[in-house]
């Protein structure tokens, strides 16, 4: 039996707009904590997510701001979504609301720790956070976010593993916006390399916990 990308599990929705209580209270919880891991990787100081370094090398050639370029990229990479033939879902709104509002109280509540070590500690738990709840909400089938639905999709469509399509993402957006000039840190590199397998190993943990049809 070929396994599937996105394993099926309990809190699978019916639909990608399904508002039945188990799946949407998995995909609120899961998308909160992927904005606390970006969060925390923030609050560690040592260079932040690939995509924030694309944006913010656009923002070096262009007249935007960083989010500014942000909101120009995502809705670039929503276009890809009609050749690719990925449906939005609710998953898809809420991704954008709640990683936003976590980020925001997570820099608020969390202090950037003195000792290097700390950093470091602080940044790991926000990547391994980030890729666990990626794997939780992404199961909910009720959507994903704009780039998580380009992996989805390169991995259905290629065969590609979950990790190898966000790995080749996620390394593709930090050397292109180190070339723009966006500033790389240890935190950056390590998200981009460590992001992809931590998202695949917790895919193939629920795979192996809920036997796959």
């Amino acid at each position: 039996m070929k396994k599937k990308p996105i394993p099926i599990v309990p809190w699978r929705a019916p639909s990608l707009w399904s508002f039945k209580p188990y799946p949407l209270l998995v995909s609120v919880l899961s998308l909160f904590a992927f904005g606390v891991g970006d969060g925390l990787l923030l609050q560690s100081q040592l260079g932040n997510s690939p995509w924030t370094i694309f944006n913010e090398g656009i923002s070096l050639h262009t007249p935007l701001s960083v989010g500014g370029a942000s909101l120009v990229v995502s809705v670039l990479v929503l276009l890809l979504w009609i050749p690719l033939k990925i449906k939005p879902g609710l998953n898809t709104v809420l991704n954008a609301l709640l990683i936003a509002l976590a980020i925001d109280l997570t820099r608020y509540v969390v202090a950037t720790p003195p000792e290097l070590w700390q950093q470091i500690a602080l940044g790991l738990a926000g990547i391994v956070i980030t890729g666990v709840s990626s794997a939780y909400y992404l199961s909910a089938n009720m959507g994903a976010g704009p780039r998580d639905g380009v992996m989805v999709a390169l991995s259905a469509r290629y065969g590609w593993s979950v990790q190898r399509a966000r790995t080749c993402i996620e390394i593709f957006a930090c050397v292109s916006g180190w070339l723009m000039g966006g500033t790389v840190g240890l935190g950056t590199v390590a998200f981009a390399l460590l992001i992809g397998p931590i998202l695949g190993h917790a895919l193939q943990f629920l795979q192996r916990r809920y036997p796959q049809q």
